[in-house]
């Protein structure tokens, strides 16, 4: 059974026809596949047919320890959407619900290299010296979350000091209990600071600023 009918693989398919660059996908599951592996697999393999652009490339969690290492993943399941480049956009947890946009919109990113960041946060962003952290917890169900998750995508798209994940809370419960994740979204930067909501730009700098 698909998890993508008909009319929503059309849509894809015309979207994806004006990708301007190839992607990469790169899955991390492993053989006894956890909780949402292998729907999350299931998943990618079905957007990756919309576009002959998608290369998917799967790794296993426990065998494939370089890739693991040199992509820096903790947990599983795992998307890390890239060209040649690795801009830090990460997928902790299957980007299911309100969350397929924001892959999506990691796809349009990747491939058209257009942020939409404004330019007091590129200049911010170029100024900083040391690395960024962004944890934004999500839930599938939260039509709020995508906005924050888009957002910290783009900032570690354009910054090689940013990366940015998004975290599915009710699949890492020990995380939500470790951030205190009482709503979302929450962004969580570099382990001290949080932002509640799906802020705009200007008022996540003043966290990142806080945070640093």
């Amino acid at each position: 059974m698909t998890m993508l009918n008909k009319k929503i693989m059309n849509e894809l398919k015309e979207i994806f026809n004006k990708l301007a660059r190839d992607i990469t996908l790169k899955y991390f599951t492993q053989e006894l596949e956890c909780r949402f592996c292998r729907e999350t697999r299931q998943l990618l393999e079905e957007v990756g047919g919309a576009a002959d652009k998608i290369k998917l490339e799967t790794y296993d969690f426990v065998k494939d320890k370089a890739e693991v290492e040199r992509y820096g993943i903790k947990r599983i399941p795992a998307i890390v959407v890239m060209d040649e480049t690795d801009y830090g956009i990460r997928f902790y947890g299957i980007p299911g619900g309100y969350e397929f946009s924001s892959l999506i919109e990691a796809f349009k990113l990747v491939s058209s290299g257009e942020t939409g960041l404004g330019q007091e946060t590129k200049d911010f962003l170029d100024s900083l010296d040391k690395d960024v952290h962004l944890q934004v917890f999500v839930t599938a169900t939260c039509p709020y979350c995508p906005g924050a998750v888009i957002l910290a995508h783009r900032m570690a798209y354009y910054s090689p000091r940013v990366t940015a994940d998004m975290i599915e809370a009710s699949e890492y419960p020990e995380l939500a209990v470790k951030y205190n994740i009482m709503g979302v979204p929450r962004t969580v930067i570099n382990e001290t600071e949080f932002q509640e909501g799906a802020a705009p730009e200007k008022m996540l700098i003043e966290k990142i600023k806080s945070a640093l």
